[in-house]
């Protein structure tokens, strides 16, 4: 069976003391389990000090079968840095706040170039997705229709080189998709409503808690907005939400949950609870289709 892990966000000390927590041991420098698969939802990256050995952690896992990871957002803007497109220019541009976001990854990875480059490679093969028998993964949003295009650029979850330059060409159907599974499901707000973000600048669509099934009003599935009453407390349309078909148990990460760890719905658990904001790191140990909140472990 499985244990399916949150975003690392390059503090590796708590990742290795979840770990141990749930019964992983180090064997040859690799952590394994005797019964069980590690299962990481992505956002290895970015943020905390210890990258290089939050990458590695998990990689050297996967590479002996003890683990599999999907890559979050934050790994494909890793390679986006990397790659030119037809013209010259950087997929993910090189700006300052760019820069300011990836800056403790770069930091470490360019102390030493051939392992910078190999991690990249390694981020190229990650998938996007896991739909296993007994559950599905997804950093932000498992959305059908997206995962159906995804498909169409991808081998077994994962990008082709070719489709890199799409998937972050704004406009494309293959970026459109790729935000919605990374980074969650937006709706936009009826006219004359919008809110300011968090740096002040006006923004007219929220991203949602789309997992969320009992009162979908805009005020009730937003998420970071500050002051909920600028936005309308009506339902939003039932034809506009992606819902969840509850077949099989689907794990997030991505949203920065607050508080006591615990299930967003029957059949969907977020493991992401803010260990880059002085939060926990957080897994869960799979038992049955049965979700519990009995069954999150966290430090």
């Amino acid at each position: 069976m499985y244990d399916i892990i949150g975003d690392v966000h390059g503090y590796a000390d708590r990742l290795e003391a979840l770990l141990k927590r749930m019964g992983y041991r180090e064997h040859g420098g690799v952590y394994q389990h005797p019964e069980r698969t590690l299962i990481s939802v992505g956002d290895l990256i970015d943020r905390g000090p210890q990258q290089r050995r939050s990458v590695d952690i998990i990689r050297n896992m996967c590479e002996q079968g003890f683990a599999h990871c999907i890559m979050g957002n934050h790994e494909f803007n890793a390679v986006a840095w990397t790659i030119h497109d037809s013209k010259g220019n950087y997929l993910r541009e090189h700006s300052d706040k760019n820069f300011d976001q990836h800056h403790a990854f770069l930091k470490e990875a360019e102390q030493d170039p051939s392992w910078y480059a190999d991690t990249i490679a390694w981020f190229k093969s990650l998938p996007l997705y896991l739909d296993l028998p007994q559950l599905r993964v997804v950093h932000a949003c498992w959305h059908e229709p997206s995962l159906t295009l995804l498909n169409q650029y991808a081998d077994n979850g994962a990008l082709k080189e070719e489709a890199w330059c799409a998937a972050n060409t704004k406009g494309h159907a293959l970026y459109h998709a790729i935000e919605v599974l990374s980074k969650g499901w937006e709706v936009e707000l009826p006219d004359g409503y919008a809110f300011l973000d968090k740096d002040k600048h006006p923004r007219t669509a929220i991203r949602t808690k789309w997992w969320q099934e009992e009162s979908p009003t805009y005020r009730n599935l937003a998420m970071g907005v500050e002051n909920l009453n600028d936005l309308p407390d009506t339902v939003i349309p039932g034809d506009v939400m992606p819902g969840y078909d509850n077949a099989k148990p689907l794990f997030i990460g991505h949203y920065w949950m607050k508080g006591q760890p615990q299930l967003q719905s029957k059949m969907i658990a977020c493991v992401d609870w803010s260990v880059g904001d002085s939060g926990k790191m957080v897994g869960y140990r799979l038992q049955s289709n049965a979700l519990s909140d009995r069954q999150f472990f966290a430090v």
